[in-house]
């Protein structure tokens, strides 16, 4: 399923309600003074195995609103609830032409056919920024090319129990992490454990796993080829996207990410 929807996509608790172009048009104008044109173009990527995604869109959706950040979104939802499939807007070569970033939120652990992952990476490593959620970083954990891995900066393949989780922010001047509370509590998620970070990557803050007592990277961001990519970890429960500091912090992400930052 594929919906593009303009920036002022304004949603119920549950069921959406979609403006028309023009009401949108008016609604950025009066709330940031800017044009359409200015927009960031998100292309949403969701599905998969685990998590509630509508209600995750939904919540991303009215963050972006809610800071008065011009989104036109492009949301692709395909590929069922299992752990293994191959999205069908994929297949098109230019899929990724016209977005300033890709949004990677779906969970597809068991997809491992390399021409596939590569027709995915490809357009990233040649500009498409991404922001990276959550069950991205295990999406193609079984694969055997690192293709993915290196486009997403770390390495996961497990992770601990749910529980909550602090942050520690080690970036404290980076432009996402400023206004960052430093030691903000997750309430409810799973700590992805990191293998490995790739060279390009740039840790931003970590938290402590409750069994080893070692400290993992929780958010960060990564150069790969020619795109900038910012990512979390943390993403697993309702409550995480119903939480207004995880949630600034995916906004401040997904700016930057675009290059768009001030």
């Amino acid at each position: 399923m594929i919906q593009t929807r303009p920036f002022t996509f304004l949603l119920a608790f549950v069921f959406a309600s979609l403006l028309s172009v023009s009401q949108s048009q008016v609604f950025a104008d009066e709330t940031r003074g800017i044009s359409d044109s200015k927009a960031i173009r998100v292309l949403l990527i969701t599905s998969g195995c685990c998590h509630d995604y509508d209600f995750q869109t939904k919540t991303m959706q009215l963050a972006f609103e809610k800071h008065g950040v011009p989104v036109q979104w492009t949301v692709v939802n395909e590929g069922g609830n299992g752990t293994e499939a191959q999205i069908d807007f994929y297949k098109d070569s230019s899929w990724a032409k016209n977005f300033d970033v890709c949004i990677h939120n779906e969970c597809f652990a068991d997809t491992t056919d390399p021409a596939y992952i590569r027709s995915i990476t490809k357009p990233h490593q040649e500009g498409l920024n991404a922001v990276v959620i959550h069950c991205a970083m295990h999406t193609y954990r079984s694969a055997e090319i690192d293709d993915w891995r290196q486009l997403l900066g770390v390495t996961s393949r497990r992770h601990d129990h749910r529980s909550a989780y602090k942050l520690k922010v080690a970036e404290k001047q980076h432009p996402i992490m400023k206004s960052f509370p430093d030691g903000h509590t997750i309430a409810d998620d799973e700590l992805y454990i990191i293998e490995k970070v790739w060279p390009n990557t740039t840790v931003l803050a970590t938290s402590t796993s409750e069994r080893t007592g070692k400290d993992h990277p929780v958010v960060w961001t990564n150069r790969y080829g020619k795109a900038r990519v910012f990512g979390t970890t943390y993403g697993h429960s309702n409550s995480t996207f119903e939480d207004p500091v995880f949630l600034d912090l995916v906004v401040r992400g997904t700016v930057w990410a675009a290059g768009q930052e001030k």
